[in-house]
């Protein structure tokens, strides 16, 4: 386990308030900031991309069903390794694809978990147990990798 890993972060990562219509594609961003600026807030995906972000992994705009689905950007990586998207889920939604509504979060270390949610209501890491005892996090979906980006010459 990773002790105290939000130090690891910059303040700008750290003190994030949950903004749950802050999400990957809701639009620009006024005076030109990046859309993955969290300092107005987000949600647990913009946040997990923003963290990716930080470390040099970039993620397009994609929803949890599409990084589910998504197999150019990412790729499902089991078991997860740092810094991997980690996708929790209530379980199979009819109608729905998989991963319509997951949440997201960023996988630290064994047992850890980065990410935000409205319950916690800024950036928290929680164990996996934490989220399984959560009825709206209870299956853990899976974990997606995020691709080098392509070197060009």
């Amino acid at each position: 386990m990773i002790s105290d890993p939000l130090s690891y972060l910059p303040a700008a990562l750290r003190d994030v308030p949950y903004a749950g219509s802050r999400h990957p594609g809701a639009g620009p961003l006024p005076g030109g900031r990046h859309p993955y600026d969290v300092t107005a807030g987000a949600n647990c995906q913009l946040y997990a991309y923003a963290v990716l972000r930080h470390f040099g992994r970039e993620v397009p705009p994609l929803r949890s069903a599409e990084l589910w689905a998504d197999t150019v950007a990412t790729v499902r990586a089991d078991p997860p390794l740092p810094l991997d998207l980690v996708l929790f889920d209530a379980g199979e939604a009819p109608g729905r694809p998989a991963g319509y509504g997951a949440h997201v979060g960023v996988h630290l270390a064994p047992g850890q978990v980065l990410h935000l949610c409205k319950e916690a209501g800024r950036p928290a890491v929680w164990t996996y147990a934490d989220f399984a005892r959560r009825a709206r996090y209870a299956r853990f979906l899976g974990a997606k990798r995020v691709r080098a980006a392509p070197v060009s010459r």
